[in-house]
């Protein structure tokens, strides 16, 4: 995979958009490093980005399990696993994944995180029936963001 100016931009406009002041992505074998500037000090110049081994694919980092219980009478948090755009449907006009009420599995796909034009499916990770939905359709999410509440069931 090859990355285009437009793909660098859009990263960029994901960083800006997010809490992070910094940035290192390896796809394929090519290093990106951004880094926020901000009104501080002038900062050294940063070494151009170079070639480096090819990264193994790993699916997406999971939240730390210590994380996921809500303080709202025992509800699970639901977190993004990536930063990008969340998508409650699989495309325009169709029906959400999960809606407030719903019953959800462990495997249960309850939203898309798109990262630099990769859709990359969001499971629930618990069984148990959805809350509350707090992330919001095509809006930009960070990573560990909760996304929606569900009450376990025992």
């Amino acid at each position: 995979m090859n990355l285009t100016a437009k793909d660098v931009e859009e990263i960029m406009k994901l960083l800006e958009g997010s809490a992070f002041d910094r940035l290192s992505l390896e796809i394929d074998g090519m290093k990106l490093e951004l880094e926020r500037g901000g009104a501080g000090a002038p900062r050294p110049p940063r070494a151009p980005v170079t070639k480096a081994e090819p990264a193994v694919p790993t699916a997406p980092p999971s939240p730390p399990a210590g994380d996921r219980v809500s303080t709202q009478a025992g509800l699970v948090e639901v977190r993004s696993p990536l930063l990008g755009i969340y998508y409650r449907a699989p495309k325009p006009g169709e029906p959400p994944f999960v809606e407030v009420g719903g019953k959800v599995d462990v495997e249960t796909v309850i939203g898309i995180v798109e990262v630099m034009k990769l859709m990359n499916s969001v499971p629930a990770g618990v069984k148990g029936e959805v809350v509350e939905i707090i992330g919001r359709n095509g809006e930009l999410v960070e990573h560990g963001e909760v996304l929606l509440l569900v009450r376990p069931e025992s």
